[in-house]
């Protein structure tokens, strides 16, 4: 775990900030380290997961990982200009649709 601190201003509403006040006072804590204590408790109990699956719908298609190596090939080659976009028209044309 990074232990790097940072400081971040953040804006509470001010009944928000009594309450807190409050259950950090009844906890024999200050404001401050009270609020670090809830959000780093949070934090800590958050799992996150990135997912390298480009589907909105996470669809499994592209959970193989050969299918998405052709998906990487097309992009690199898009990208250094060695593939060209063809409209649908094109493409019935050549399919002879």
């Amino acid at each position: 775990m990074d232990t790097t601190i940072k400081r971040k201003n953040i804006d509470l509403p001010a009944d928000v900030l009594q309450k807190l006040s409050l259950m950090a006072v009844s906890q024999g804590k200050s404001l401050k380290a009270y609020i670090e204590q809830l959000l780093i408790s949070k934090a800590n109990g958050i799992n996150v997961e990135v997912s390298e699956n480009p589907s909105p719908s996470g669809d499994e298609w592209y959970d193989d990982p050969q299918n998405m190596a052709s998906v990487q090939k097309g992009i690199e080659e898009m990208n250094a200009g060695k593939e060209r976009l063809y409209s649908m028209e094109e493409i019935k044309k050549r399919l002879g649709v």
